[in-house]
């Protein structure tokens, strides 16, 4: 069989020689151009089984390539690289037509596995998608190579209609890559609907996914549309899925498995007509190991798995982050502010529990709150400061309360799996909780038992009572 023939252009001499080298020790025919040009006429006269390409050349940018490629010679596979490594750039490669995309510096070994999987794999049409602008605004920033593999899955979804699981500590940005999934994919011209299972009480979810006929329920006095009636012909975002009830995730499954659904106290079937993008920032496979989550339903949803990582793991990104959200507050009409290149390795070196979302309500509070327009170190670590003295390190007490508990019973219940005692788990959990708040609360009064009944919403004799109950040591003569 004969050698596949590789065309490669590249205006960086160091990298064409690498890239020759390389794929000529994996057994291809390499050819290699610094401009566009002679990798058009090479086309032209039919040669080659694969291009390579850079996006920035002298000639004519990559990118604007494809199309004639792809036009004169559809089953040719292109791969794209580029320095530019943004999502608009792996999102432009994917819509024009690119086999692949793979940003700079790249791994050797990735790229000649990447060459051969395109080799390999039979050529199939692809669907056109309309020209992006360069001017739209980036729904996610990061150059790292953690938001590379981000980027370049976005890519490759957006020429289907799979289901989505994104998974990421809060504040990571998940439901920015359900947009992103949305709004460069083939649904683009359909509404996106987003709804938080964690934020819906549990007896109205199933009315409010799938909506519900006059009188269905007390309350109900006309027909309302449900979540899955609005997004028709779009996108549907189930944000923190892990909170679902059991009854809403048995109906979402039938709806999966089926393709249709009736609306709460409705007879008729409807098709449901829309791309389903799940996340949570919950560990799944241990809330189906203590039955809080359907397995069936959660490889239903876990079609195409996106991990996002937390902003301690791409510190690298955190400048790009600084100035797009000072830009963002100047555009808001707040001062415009610079911080200083120390004062942002600063920034570097903490580990933002809140992820994103924390690092850009700080942007945000530098630019509201300091009269310097040069903000340094100093202004730092104050907001640092002023953080790391809040209970929570700058999360929402409740939610870090209710996740602490939640990963306390997760381990309990998966310890003793179906051998629980027989009786008094609820009175012994709120025990467990109820002891440390009111010892630790009558610690920070320094004993005095008025105070600490005030601060816990209780009567004094309550309070009294609790710590007769719950056998707590107060210092005498202070309350």
């Amino acid at each position: 069989m004969a050698e596949a023939s590789i065309l490669i252009a590249d205006d960086d001499t160091g990298i064409r020689t690498i890239l020759n080298q390389a794929l000529g020790r994996a057994g291809y025919a390499v050819r290699s151009t610094g401009n566009a040009s002679t990798l058009w006429n090479w086309i032209k006269d039919g040669d080659g089984d694969l291009v390579i390409t850079d996006v920035v050349m002298p000639d004519e940018n990559g990118l604007d390539l494809i199309p004639r490629i792809r036009k004169l010679r559809p089953d040719l596979r292109i791969i794209v690289m580029s320095a530019q490594n943004t999502l608009l750039t792996a999102v432009k490669a994917a819509e024009r037509g690119a086999f692949e995309y793979l940003p700079k510096p790249f791994d050797l070994s990735e790229l000649v596995a990447v060459v051969k999987r395109a080799l390999d794999t039979p050529s199939g049409k692809r669907v056109s998608k309309p020209d992006l602008h360069d001017e739209e605004r980036l729904p996610l920033i990061g150059r790292s190579a953690a938001m590379q593999e981000v980027y370049r899955s976005v890519a490759r979804l957006i020429s289907t209609d799979l289901t989505v699981m994104i998974t990421g500590e809060s504040g990571t940005g998940k439901e920015l890559v359900a947009r992103a999934l949305h709004d460069y994919g083939q649904r683009r011209s359909g509404p996106f609907v987003a709804v938080n299972m964690a934020a819906i009480p549990r007896e109205l979810i199933e009315s409010e996914l799938f909506g519900h006929e006059k009188g269905a329920f007390t309350g109900a006095a006309q027909r309302t549309s449900g979540k899955f009636e609005q997004a028709a012909g779009g996108t549907l975002f189930l944000d923190e899925i892990g909170d679902m009830p059991s009854e809403a995730q048995t109906r979402l499954l039938r709806v999966l498995q089926e393709g249709e659904y009736t609306v709460v106290g409705g007879r008729k079937s409807i098709k449901a007509d829309v791309r389903i993008i799940a996340a949570t920032h919950r560990d799944l496979t241990e809330l189906i190991k203590v039955g809080l989550f359907r397995e069936d339903l959660y490889y239903r949803l876990n079609v195409v798995p996106v991990r996002l990582p937390a902003l301690r793991q791409r510190t690298e990104d955190i400048p790009e982050l600084v100035q797009h959200f000072l830009a963002q507050a100047a555009a808001d009409g707040l001062p415009e502010k610079s911080i200083e290149p120390d004062a942002v390795a600063r920034m570097k070196t903490y580990r933002w529990p809140g992820n994103v979302r924390e690092l850009e309500n700080m942007v945000k509070r530098l630019a509201a709150l300091y009269a310097e327009e040069s903000l340094g170190v100093d202004a730092i670590e104050m907001e640092l400061a002023t953080v790391s003295s809040a209970p929570t390190s700058g999360v929402a007490t409740q939610e870090n309360l209710a996740d602490a508990v939640e990963q306390h019973l997760n381990l309990y219940f998966a310890r003793f799996g179906n051998d629980l005692p027989p009786e008094g788990l609820y009175d012994r959990i709120l025990r467990e909780i109820e002891r440390p708040l009111v010892s630790l609360t009558l610690n920070a009064t320094a004993g005095n038992q008025l105070k600490a009944a005030r601060v816990l919403g209780l009567n004094r004799n309550t309070l009294r009572k609790k710590i007769k109950d719950l056998d707590i040591s107060v210092r005498r003569g202070l309350g």
